[in-house]
C-alpha cells in the first residue's frame, strides 16, 4: 500500500519528550501521547490502530502485543535498551524497530561521576546525619576520586566516555569488556573480570541487557572486590544479585553502592519501590534516572522521532536494532519499493526479474541482510501496477512489502 500522511497514527507511551511529538506531527501523523507504560491485554487492544509506537523501559512489546498490529511499521525505544522488545517477533513481522544509543551517555557519566563523588566522601551518611540534627566535621572515611583505581565493567559508549572523564579527574581507569576494544588516553584493558575486580577501588557496570549478562555479578564477584572498595550499576538491574550484594555492605567489606537499575521496577509512580538494599548506609538508590535530564530526553526525543519518520517516508533503516542498516539516497522523484525478505539466496534476482517483466526500470537499488532478514529499497521509474505487487508478494521470502510515492 501507498504511504499517505493523512493515514499515520503514532501512539507515544511513558511521557516521552514533546519534541518527539512534535517531529510526528510535523511529518503528518497524529499522535497519541500517554505518561504511562500499558500491559500486555491493553496493548493488544490498542496497537491496531497505530503505524509506530514509542516506548520507553517499562512497557514490554512481546509477540503477543505485536501480533494485534497489523498496521504497525516501526518501533521507537526511547531508551538505549531493547530487552523489553521481542526482536524475533518484529523481524519476522517486518517491523523496523530504533533505539537510542548515544543520546543518553552524557548523562549517565555524569550521574556516575557524581555518585563516586558521593560515595567516597560519605555525602550520604553527612547528609542523614545533619537532617537528623547532627553536626559531624570528622573526616573520618572521607576521601579524594583523584588517584583512585576506577574498573568498568563493559566499555561501550558510556564506559568509554566515563574512562575519558574519569581520567581527567585524576582516576586511573581499567576496564573489562567481552569484546576487543581500543583504550581511550591511559585507560587499561584487563583480560579478565577478576583481574579487574582484584585490581580497583571502585566497579562500575555499564554492559548491555542481552540474556547472557543475567546474573553476572553475584557472591563470586562481590567477593573478589578488594574490601572498602565501591560498587557501582547504572546499566541493567537483572545483572547483580542484590541480596549478595546486601550481605557484603553489612558486612562492610564494601564501603557503599549506588544503584540506579533494578530487577524489578516500577511500572509507575503510584507503585511502591522495594528493595534489599533500602536502608542501608552510604547506598544511593535512584529510580533508573541514568539518562533522566531534560537534556538527554529532548535530544532522545527528536533523535528516535526522526528515525520513524525517515523510515515511514522513505524506508531508511540506518542504526536500526533489527533490520539491515540501509539508506538509499536519490532524487525524490522515483517511486520507492520496500521489500522486507526472509535471508535467502536469489531473492534479489527475483525482485527485478517481476519489476521488468513489468516494463519498470530500476532506477537505483540497495540490497543488506541481517541474521535471518533480508532487506531491499528499490527506487523505480513509474508507479507500480498492482499486479506487480501481487506478485511480489506472493514470492515465498516475502515478509512485508510497501509503496512509498515520491513526496509532494
Amino acid at each position: 500500500m501507498t504511504s499517505r500522511r493523512s493515514q499515520r497514527q503514532a501512539l507515544l507511551l511513558e511521557g516521552i519528550h514533546p519534541d518527539a511529538v512534535s517531529v510526528l506531527e510535523a511529518a503528518g501523523f497524529e499522535v497519541e501521547a500517554g505518561a504511562r507504560a500499558l500491559d500486555e491485554s491493553e496493548l493488544v487492544k490498542r496497537l491496531g490502530d497505530f503505524d509506530v509506537v514509542g516506548i520507553r523501559s517499562r512497557t514490554q512489546l512481546t509477540a503477543s502485543a505485536l501480533d494485534s498490529a497489523p498496521r504497525l511499521l516501526a518501533i521507537g525505544a526511547f531508551c538505549i535498551g531493547t530487552n523489553q522488545i521481542d526482536l524475533d517477533a518484529a523481524t519476522r513481522r517486518g517491523i523496523a524497530v530504533f533505539n537510542a544509543p548515544f543520546s543518553n551517555t552524557r548523562s549517565v557519566v555524569e550521574l556516575a561521576i557524581a555518585e563516586m563523588i558521593a560515595l567516597t566522601r560519605r555525602l550520604t551518611d553527612k547528609s542523614t546525619a545533619m537532617h537528623a540534627g547532627v553536626w559531624d566535621k570528622s573526616a573520618a572515611g572521607s576521601h579524594e576520586i583523584r588517584g583512585r583505581r576506577l574498573g568498568i565493567v563493559g566499555y561501550g559508549n558510556i564506559g568509554s566516555q566515563l574512562s575519558v572523564l574519569a581520567e581527567t579527574l585524576g582516576m586511573s581507569v581499567s576496564f573489562y569488556d567481552t569484546a576487543d576494544k581500543l583504550a581511550l588516553g591511559n585507560a587499561r584493558p584487563c583480560g579478565s573480570l577478576e583481574e579487574l575486580l582484584e585490581s580497583v577501588d571502585i566497579v562500575t557496570l555499564h554492559v548491555d541487557g542481552r540474556p547472557a549478562n543475567r546474573a553476572m555479578f553475584g557472591e563470586a564477584e562481590f567477593a573478589r572486590m578488594r574490601p572498602g572498595s565501591l560498587f557501582l550499576n547504572l546499566s541493567r538491574g537483572f545483572v547483580v544479585d542484590h541480596g549478595a550484594l546486601r550481605q557484603h555492605l553489612i558486612s562492610g567489606h564494601l564501603a557503599g553502592a549506588a544503584v540506579d537499575v533494578f530487577p524489578h521496577e516500577p511500572a509507575s509512580s503510584s507503585e511502591p519501590f522495594v528493595s534489599e538494599l533500602q536502608g542501608l548506609p552510604n547506598v544511593i538508590l535512584t529510580p533508573h534516572v541514568g539518562g533522566s535530564t531534560e537534556e538527554a530526553q529532548q535530544d532522545i526525543g527528536n533523535f528516535v522521532a526522526g528515525k520513524l519518520v525517515r523510515y515511514v517516508e522513505r524506508g531508511t533503516t540506518s542504526l536500526s536494532v533489527n533490520l539491515p542498516s540501509l539508506d538509499l539516497t536519490t532524487p525524490a522523484g522515483p517511486w520507492r519499493l520496500l521489500y522486507v525478505h526472509h535471508n535467502v539466496p536469489g531473492v534479489l534476482a527475483e525482485v527485478n526479474s517481476l519489476i521488468a517483466a513489468h516494463g519498470l526500470n530500476v532506477e537505483s537499488e540497495l540490497l543488506g541482510t541481517r541474521g535471518d532478514a533480508g532487506y531491499v529499497i528499490t527506487d523505480i521509474s513509474a508507479p507500480p501496477p498492482a499486479e506487480l505487487l501481487d506478485a511480489l508478494a506472493a514470492l515465498e521470502a516475502t515478509v512485508r512489502l510497501r509503496v512509498v510515492a515520491p513526496p509532494g
